[in-house]
C-alpha cells in the first residue's frame, strides 16, 4: 500500500512537471537585418494567457502573462524601453533531485529583470544579488540593445552563461534549448527530441540567410515534423473526415499556450523600437500579432484582457484547438485530429489562416520599415492596431463562424 502511495505521488510530481518550452536566440551577426532575436513557444497548464503594458519600473515593459493573473505579477517572456527582452524555458537535470521542485519563482525573476535590467550584463549582475537558494531551475534567455544575447543556466544556487555571440557555443549564429541545460545532468530532462528537431530547422536556416521572425514563426513554431520518427503529419493528410495521430514530442505540443518572437534593434536604433511578433493561443490555431512601445501604453484589442478577464485571440485559437482535440477523456490529448488541421482540400484550420497571416505580416513588415526611418506617433500605431484587430476579427468570423 506505501509503494503504491509513493507511485501516485511520484506520478503527481510529474504532472507538475508538465510545462515544457522550446526557445532560442539568435545573433543579430546571422540575421538578415542585422538584429537580435528571441523565441519562445510557451508551454505550460495555464493556456489562458494575454500581453500586458507595465509602468511599474525603472523601464516600461510589455509581457506575456497568464490570464488569471489580474495584477501581472509574473511574466513568462516580455521586452522593455531599454532595449532588452527575456524569456526562459524550464530545465529538468539542472537542480539535484531533492531540489528538482525548485522553480517557483522564474515568473517574477523575469518580472523583475524587465524592471530594472537595460543589458545583458545588467541581468547577470541582479542574478548575483538574488537571495540563494533560488527557487529557480531555468534557462533564461535574454538580448539587448547592444547586440549582446545569451542564455543562462540558472539552478536553485547558481548559473552558467553561454554567450550567443561565442563562436565556440554558437557556430552557426543560434543559441537553442528546451528542458534541460547542457550544464546539467547528462541524459536528464525533457525536450532532447524537440531540441533535435529545432537544430535541424535553424541549421538550415542559418546555412540560407534565413534566420528570420517569419522562418521562426511558420517553419520552426508550428514544424509538424517528428524528428525521432521523421514523422512528417503534412504528408499524412487524408480526405477522411477524422484521422487521429499521436502528437507527442512535436515542437508545437497540446499544451503550447503562446509563440513570440522579439526582434531587437541594430546599433543606432531606438531600442524602444523593438517588436514582439506574438502568436496568442494555441499556435496551430492563432495568428501572428505585433506589437510596439508607445507613449499611451496601447496593446491591440485582441491580445489584451476585455472584461471577461480573457485575451479574444486567444479564446478563438482555444475554441478551434477543441476541433484539433475532440478526445476529451483518458489521454485524448494526446491524439490530433489532422483533418481538422490540415486536408488535401485545403480546409484545414491552419491552411484557412495562412494567408491571413501572410496579409498581417505583409502590412506590419511595411509600416515597421516606414516606422524605422521616422519613429511613429501614438495615433500611428492605435490605428493599425484597429487595422489589424478588424482584419483577423472578421477573418475569424468568415472562416470559423465566431
Amino acid at each position: 500500500m506505501k509503494k503504491l502511495v509513493l507511485l501516485y505521488a511520484v506520478l503527481a510530481l510529474a504532472s507538475l512537471q508538465s510545462p515544457a518550452c522550446t526557445t532560442a536566440i539568435i545573433s543579430g551577426k546571422f540575421t538578415p537585418d542585422g538584429r537580435p532575436l528571441l523565441w519562445k513557444n510557451r508551454d505550460t497548464g495555464d493556456t489562458d494567457n494575454k500581453l500586458m503594458y507595465f509602468t511599474d519600473g525603472k523601464y516600461d515593459y510589455i509581457g506575456l502573462v497568464n490570464s488569471k493573473d489580474t495584477t501581472g505579477r509574473e511574466v513568462w517572456v516580455g521586452m522593455n524601453t531599454a532595449g532588452f527582452a527575456i524569456m526562459n524555458s524550464v530545465s529538468y537535470n539542472i537542480n539535484p533531485k531533492e531540489e528538482a521542485d525548485a522553480g517557483i519563482n522564474e515568473g517574477k525573476v523575469m518580472k523583475q529583470a524587465l524592471q530594472q535590467c537595460a543589458t545583458v550584463d545588467d541581468f547577470e549582475k541582479m542574478l548575483k544579488t538574488l537571495a540563494k537558494p533560488y527557487g529557480i531551475a531555468a534557462n533564461f534567455g535574454v538580448i539587448d540593445a547592444q547586440g549582446n544575447g545569451a542564455f543562462f543556466e540558472t539552478s536553485n544556487r547558481g548559473y552558467f552563461k553561454i554567450d550567443v555571440n561565442d563562436p565556440v557555443a554558437a557556430p552557426m549564429g543560434y543559441l537553442i534549448r528546451t528542458n534541460y541545460s547542457f550544464t546539467g545532468t547528462p541524459d536528464e530532462g525533457q525536450g532532447y527530441i524537440r531540441y533535435l528537431t529545432a537544430e535541424k530547422l535553424f541549421y538550415q536556416a542559418s546555412a540560407t540567410n534565413n534566420l528570420t521572425p517569419e522562418f521562426i514563426l511558420r517553419d520552426a513554431a508550428r514544424c509538424l515534423v517528428h524528428s525521432l520518427t521523421e514523422t512528417d503529419l503534412k504528408q499524412q493528410q487524408t480526405r477522411e473526415k477524422e484521422k487521429f495521430v499521436w502528437f507527442t514530442d512535436f515542437i508545437p505540443r497540446f499544451s503550447t499556450a503562446a509563440s513570440v518572437v522579439v526582434q531587437g534593434t541594430r546599433k543606432g536604433e531606438p531600442a524602444s523600437s523593438m517588436t514582439m511578433w506574438s502568436v496568442l493561443g494555441f499556435p496551430l490555431c492563432s495568428v501572428v500579432f505585433p506589437v510596439w512601445f508607445n507613449e499611451a501604453h496601447v496593446l491591440p484589442q485582441l491580445l489584451q484582457a476585455d472584461s471577461t478577464g480573457y485575451a479574444p485571440l486567444c479564446n478563438k485559437a482555444l475554441a478551434l484547438k477543441d476541433r484539433c482535440f475532440p478526445v476529451k477523456r483518458g489521454h485524448g490529448d494526446n491524439y490530433l485530429n489532422l483533418p481538422a488541421l490540415v486536408n488535401p482540400a485545403g480546409t484545414g484550420i491552419l491552411q484557412k489562416l495562412g494567408p491571413v497571416e501572410e496579409q498581417v505580416l505583409s502590412e506590419s513588415e511595411t509600416q515597421v520599415a516606414s516606422w524605422r526611418k521616422k519613429p511613429p506617433a501614438t495615433g500611428d500605431i492605435r490605428r493599425f492596431y484597429d487595422r489589424l484587430d478588424k482584419l483577423i476579427t472578421e477573418a475569424y468570423l468568415r472562416l470559423f463562424g465566431f
